[in-house]
């Protein structure tokens, strides 16, 4: 079999990761329209990733933050993004690479991502409760849409070894 030399699975994840982007890009322009809102799972040891230490020790694997109706100073580079959100009524920044997320979502339109991490392969940790550590005080109303949203997965395009 012939080496991949064009690493079209490299490719397919760098695009989805642009679709992000762009769905932060419009957020931060023009607000999350409707019902739309956002779950972010991100590693939170990836490189680059600047969070307040108490919350890397909560979730010491994975985190998901909720996009909806308290965040603030949402940014986007081509890099990463920023935002502030409130954990227990403190505002705290956060910076997050685009290479460090490992999923997204927006439940109102039954839409899903989940990206491979290059650094391991390990299995989920379970410390991604997004009722737990989002800013948002109705994920109730939420929480039936999340699990109905269709995740694709990008192993199917992934060279077997």
């Amino acid at each position: 079999m012939a080496d991949d030399l064009f690493r079209y699975d490299l490719m397919v994840e760098t695009a989805l990761r642009g679709v992000v982007r762009d769905a932060l890009r419009r957020a931060a322009e023009r607000g999350l329209p409707g019902n739309h809102h956002f779950y972010i799972t991100f590693k939170t040891r990836a490189p680059g990733v600047n969070i307040p230490a108490y919350l890397v020790e909560r979730y010491p694997d994975e985190m998901t933050i909720v996009l909806q109706f308290q965040f603030w100073d949402l940014e986007i580079l081509e890099d990463q993004f920023s935002v502030t959100l409130s954990f227990n009524d403190v505002r705290e920044p956060l910076t997050i690479p685009f290479e460090a997320l490992s999923g997204f979502a927006d439940p109102s339109v039954q839409f899903g991502l989940q990206f491979q991490q290059t650094a391991s392969d390990d299995a989920p940790s379970g410390d991604d409760d997004p009722d737990s550590d989002g800013p948002s005080d109705d994920d109730s109303d939420s929480d039936d849409d999340a699990g109905t949203g269709e995740v694709v997965s990008l192993d199917q395009f992934r060279k077997k070894k």
